[in-house]
């Protein structure tokens, strides 16, 4: 049987606040890319910036000087050997750390917990990805009463132009926000890099954007980045 795949626009437009989320797809042009993004209902959430280090990577820091806050400012992707590494959070420096040990992906993304701020348990979403494959990682808190941190890992291999998988923090109606779907499959409208960033933009919901960027495996320092303007 077909199983019909929703466009990125389709998937975002039906979620009233993804939250934050991890994108691997593969554009028109047949290049290969990851993308993250943020959003926030909270001032403290939309006070954020991301932004590029001397050393390549991207971090989600505040966007005026104050206390670090290890649930909103964190390294959001990492260039670790011949692996890009992107997430949610600090356990992104950890998978890193353990790739740089020699770790295999699937290991490497292994004994993760999502993060401690009931009642929503926000799951850590992590990606390691090379020029072709990727493995995507999420933490997610048991949908009963169990407090063991459900582990989900997925090999992603050769996307065709135009494919694409998403995970997002968050699953949102107008009246109640709860964990975001396992994942979701989706196509990918952008003929290029440029139209990707702008496609998952306009996708994101006005009113709670944060900031977007797209990224490639090994290319970390040439990410494009889009902000919000601060209120």
């Amino acid at each position: 049987m077909l199983i019909s795949v929703n466009g990125l626009n389709e998937v975002l437009a039906g979620n009233r606040y993804p939250g934050r989320g991890v994108l691997w797809c593969r554009t028109g042009d047949g290049d290969t890319l990851g993308a993250y993004f943020l959003t926030g209902r909270s001032e403290a959430s939309r006070a954020r910036v991301l932004h590029r280090t001397e050393g390549g990577e991207l971090v989600v820091a505040p966007s005026a000087s104050s206390e670090h806050d290890h649930l909103r400012h964190y390294v959001a992707a990492r260039q670790s050997g011949d692996w890009l590494v992107y997430g949610n959070g600090e356990q992104v420096a950890t998978v890193a750390d353990r790739l740089d040990s020699g770790l295999i992906p699937a290991l490497a993304l292994d004994g993760l917990d999502y993060e401690p701020d009931p009642p929503i348990f926000t799951p850590r979403l992590t990606v390691v990805a090379d020029g072709r494959r990727a493995w995507f990682g999420a933490a997610r808190h048991s949908g009963g009463e169990r407090t063991a941190t459900n582990r989900l890992t997925l090999q992603v291999g050769d996307l065709a132009p135009g494919e694409g998988v998403l995970m997002t923090t968050y699953r949102s109606s107008e009246h109640e926000v709860a964990t975001g779907d396992a994942f979701a499959e989706v196509r990918i409208a952008a003929a290029d890099r440029g139209g990707l960033l702008d496609e998952l933009w306009s996708c994101l919901p006005g009113h709670l954007r944060v900031a977007a960027a797209v990224f490639s495996p090994g290319g970390l320092a040439g990410a494009d980045i889009v902000q919000a303007d601060q209120p």
